[in-house]
């Protein structure tokens, strides 16, 4: 199965159902589906063949999923990009995967076209909300569906069964580099079609629900949840261009009686904090129709969670994954539910627990979590190496994070390993530090990094958020941790900041912390 074939047998199924809104407009799945073989009859006529890279760099709009169905009917393979990146950034991906085209949008286009001037590899760049004539390598989008040559029989027929495999890369999506270099990530057909499936199946998804995207389309999260699992089973979505201002899309949610609404921990959090009097059953009336929320691509806290439930009244689900399991591992369900763990694996992947020697851990048992199942990646593009030491020696993809099984089968996340502290020989956990200091009641955020002392050591370093018109007293901080942690976990040290670093799905680049943290201490030596 390809992403076009799954497409197609749902066109055909769901003909005069709506696909997709935006804004004012909307396009049933047969329009969705005839959209699409268009654009790509004209990708191809433009020169786009099997194995190019494109990238996308753009906000949520049609075109964004029109042009990764598109692509992938061709060969293509669609590079997604955070529209936050800068130019240094872009060009690196840009020279790192070979990119031969982008699609993008007024407000970006002057990044890429300095991009284009160092590097002379991109042949074409389209631009969504141009109606200018061509100039150059620069082309309007619009131009794709207005094409007045349509395909002949033979030539959309093959469109329509692609010579692809559904083994080939349709994803290239570049790691937040949230601890390095980004690395490209190459998932396929088959990863996202199987994960979409088996979330489908985990979360009782069915042909009724109502879809509503506004976590952003560069992200794996948004194309399992929002898109493959709501277009292969005939659900409309709702596409938002901006999460912000969330006024816009909060009061869509009962207009367009929405039922499965998909967000990052950080969403879930502002709406509980802004919860409180009238503003609290306002929430609640806009979130009505709503049957199940679910929250990933960052940890939840557990107050978080609570709060919203009992606050907003919708049972809110947390998921993990990893954008190199394209991204749902395990998830919490309406029928089996255990609040601070991320659930159960989905149908069809496997999870383990392993020590520093690969050993597989038993119920309870802290080590690596490694995920086997036709989710996991291709690999790393162009990185081999990189690829190889990603797996066990039988095969299985190493996530790089810390947990633990319980008997039950529900995972447990506790830390990132480059995250996990070592004080005296004993290991520190930054979560549960960070945990500690977000229950004191003037703490809005919170994290938590390791400082390498002299003597091979570490000591606890903690950065914190304060809510809105609180002020910090430090030893008050320094006896709430004294209570709820052993003195080893403890921070050391506590520095009050106003906001964290963070990417764009909210999650906190703590290389940024250790690099300022380190910085600060050679000045003192």
């Amino acid at each position: 199965m390809t992403l076009i074939k799954l497409l197609k047998e749902s066109a055909e199924k769901n003909r005069s159902k709506v696909a997709l809104k935006f804004q004012d407009k909307y396009w049933n799945f047969e329009e969705l589906y005839d959209t699409i073989i268009k654009i790509a009859a004209s990708f191809e006529d433009r020169g786009i063949k099997k194995g190019d890279k494109v990238a996308l760099f753009l906000k949520n709009s049609p075109e964004f999923i029109w042009s990764v169905f598109a692509l992938s009917a061709i060969g293509a393979e669609v590079v997604p990009l955070n529209f936050y990146l800068k130019y240094d950034e872009i060009l690196y991906v840009a020279e790192n995967c070979g990119l031969s085209a982008v699609i993008t949008q007024l407000a970006f286009l002057e990044t890429i076209k300095e991009v284009q001037k160092k590097y002379k590899g991109l042949r074409k760049i389209w631009v969504t909300d141009s109606t200018e004539k061509s100039e150059d390598i620069i082309e309007a989008f619009g131009t794709l569906l207005n094409c007045n040559s349509s395909p002949d029989r033979h030539s959309r027929e093959k469109r329509e069964n692609p010579d692809i495999d559904a083994e080939d890369t349709v994803l290239i999506l570049y790691t937040s580099g949230t601890t390095g270099k980004s690395k490209g990530v190459m998932l396929t057909h088959k990863n996202l079609i199987s994960n979409a499936t088996a979330a489908i199946e985990a979360l009782e998804i069915n042909n009724k629900d109502n879809f509503i995207c506004i976590l952003p389309l560069f992200h794996v999260f948004a194309w399992t949840a929002n898109v493959l699992v709501p277009l292969s089973l005939g659900c409309p979505i709702l596409i938002v261009e901006s999460i912000r201002p969330p006024q816009l899309w909060l009061k869509k949610l009962a207009k367009e009686n929405i039922t499965v609404f998909a967000a990052v921990p950080q969403i879930y959090a502002l709406l509980s904090q802004g919860a409180h009097g009238l503003r609290k059953w306002i929430l609640r009336f806009l979130f009505r129709t709503v049957r199940l929320c679910i929250s990933g691509a960052a940890p939840l806290p557990k107050e978080v969670a609570e709060n919203f439930e009992k606050k907003i009244r919708v049972c809110l689900l947390e998921g993990y994954g990893l954008t190199e399991t394209s991204p749902v591992t395990t998830v919490n369900s309406l029928k089996y539910k255990k609040l601070g763990t991320v659930g159960k694996v989905i149908p069809g992947v496997r999870v383990k627990i392993i020590d520093e020697t690969e050993k597989e851990l038993g119920t309870g048992q802290e080590g690596e979590i490694c995920i086997q199942g036709p989710n996991v990646m291709k690999g790393y593009y162009g990185l081999p190496e990189e690829t190889k030491n990603s797996f066990t020696q039988d095969g299985w993809f190493r996530t790089g994070d810390i947990g633990a099984l319980d008997s039950e089968g529900f995972l447990t996340i506790l830390d990132r390993i480059k995250d996990m502290i070592i004080v005296k020989g004993l290991k520190v956990f930054s979560a549960q530090v960070e945990d500690v200091l977000r229950s004191h009641p003037k703490v809005l955020e919170a994290a938590v990094i390791g400082i390498p002392t002299a003597n091979g050591d570490e000591f606890v370093k903690a950065y914190v958020v304060l809510k809105e018109n609180e002020t910090f007293d430090k030893m008050e901080l320094r006896k709430h941790c004294q209570k709820l942690l052993p003195p080893y976990k403890q921070p050391r040290n506590i520095e009050i900041i106003k906001e964290l670093p963070k990417n764009a799905l909210q999650k906190v680049l703590k290389r940024e912390l250790r690099e300022s943290a380190m910085g600060k201490e050679h000045e003192k030596k």
